[in-house]
């Protein structure tokens, strides 16, 4: 039995309960007993003598977040991120199950690996670690990685990072090993020979800045050719941030038709768009890159209405040498963890969805794809939460987040919800510097 399994009863009193899998938004109270929520009932009514209290006061409470892009720089960068610094980030912003990439140096193509990488979260890292295989080995797209091995070691899903598999061949052999072992492969849609020399949409706006473009056809291109072949082996398939109207259409046709497809949305793309990079901030550059306001409003109906299911944070942490350059050298990529939620509240506070809605894309659903009992408020469930206040406003400094690599978009940005605590399996791992000082 674990440390965490032997903490005390728990109840939360007096909360506004957040519950995606209900779509109910209602106040209450909520028990946690041996790491898993005994019971949830309305204010009052749980019989509760022995253990511990925590008087919410009416601030949301709702399942912890389940992040499906988190990028570790372990191995091989942990000078960018490790273990340590993104478990305090995700405890932070509310996040308690990271979905880890495997495009890592070495990446995750080997059991022995994914085993080191296991035993690294276990060690350093306090909220819950689920490890992506590679699709391919050394992610570079030429071939199949031994997928078997890596299921077998506790890999939880299948992909490259943000390295897409240009060969169709050996996609549709990854799909085809994929379909037979029922594994999830998720895949960046971008056909990177139109993407590789741009770092901007291409438009007349990167024109006028004098930056090379990406088309937006690129995305919606490789998403085309992923569905097709979806179509002929029937594997499960997520595309990795949709971020254009033209791969929301296609998205919307392969739903219709009943394929197995899913799809995230990072929540930079949903509240920025390409005007934010004109004073060439390196912060901005991201993969791929903000696309004009037509289709960020476009992606932000799109979750709305459940076409896109999932809403990431893309966490891509960068060291300062490699964003201090100019725009079209910089590395892409934004930390996300603690950002996550207050950015996608935005769609809340501007009237898009409610909150059960909002955490059925941010905790539900991404646990459902994973195979994971998180993402719900029910008695059994794991007691994995988050408790925020989504009116509480603030001004981002970058010097402040927990991430090792300060690389944000929303630095000096005026935003709004705060997590007030964390709890992962019932240990609390995140309260507010004003109540632990």
């Amino acid at each position: 039995m674990t440390a965490r399994n032997l903490l005390r009863p728990h109840l939360l009193r007096n909360a506004r309960l957040i519950d995606p899998e209900a779509g109910t938004d209602a106040p209450g109270d909520l028990l946690i007993e041996d790491g898993r929520i005994a019971a949830v009932a309305p204010p009052g009514e749980l019989a509760f003598e022995l253990g511990e209290t925590t008087e919410c006061g009416g601030l949301a409470l709702a399942p912890g977040i389940v992040d499906m892009n988190v990028y570790v720089g372990e191995p091989g960068a942990r000078h960018r991120e490790s273990y340590r610094t993104v478990g305090l980030a995700a405890a932070a912003g509310g996040v308690t199950t990271l979905a880890v990439r495997p495009d890592t140096d070495p990446p995750i193509d080997d059991a022995a690996v994914l085993g080191f990488v296991a035993q690294r979260a276990a060690e350093a890292c306090p909220v819950n670690v689920r490890i992506m295989g590679a699709l391919t080995r050394g992610c570079d797209g030429k071939l199949m990685s031994e997928m078997g091995f890596l299921t077998d070691a506790g890999a939880v899903a299948f992909s490259d990072g943000d390295h897409a598999v240009a060969d169709p061949v050996v996609m549709r052999r990854c799909l085809t090993y994929a379909r037979s072992m029922g594994a999830l492969v998720i895949h960046h849609p971008q056909e990177p020979a139109f993407a590789a020399r741009g770092c901007a949409t291409e438009s007349f706006f990167a024109t006028k800045l004098g930056l090379p473009g990406v088309p937006a056809m690129a995305e919606r291109m490789m998403l085309e050719r992923d569905l097709a072949l979806v179509e002929l082996t029937g594997a499960r398939y997520h595309a990795d941030q949709v971020s254009t109207r033209g791969a929301l259409e296609a998205l919307a046709r392969a739903r219709d038709a009943g394929l197995p497809v899913s799809a995230s949305a990072s929540a930079h793309h949903l509240t920025l768009n390409e005007l934010d990079i004109e004073p060439y901030r390196t912060f901005f550059k991201l993969d791929p890159p903000l696309r004009c306001e037509e289709d960020r409003e476009a992606l932000v109906a799109a979750v709305a209405e459940g076409l896109v299911e999932v809403i990431v944070s893309a966490h891509l942490p960068q060291d300062e040498e490699l964003k201090r350059l100019p725009f079209e050298q910089a590395a892409p990529g934004a930390v996300g963890l603690e950002t996550l939620l207050p950015a996608a509240l935005q769609l809340v506070h501007g009237g898009a969805m409610d909150l059960p809605a909002l955490f059925a894309r941010l905790s539900l659903a991404p646990a459902r794809l994973l195979g994971l009992e998180a993402g719900r408020l029910a008695a059994g469930a794991p007691a994995d939460l988050v408790l925020f206040d989504p009116g509480a406003p603030f001004v981002l400094d970058r010097a402040g987040l927990r991430s090792r690599s300060k690389n944000t978009p929303y630095d000096l940005r005026r935003m709004t919800g705060k997590v007030r605590g964390t709890w992962v399996a019932g240990a609390r791992v995140f309260a507010p510097e004003e109540e632990t000082a």
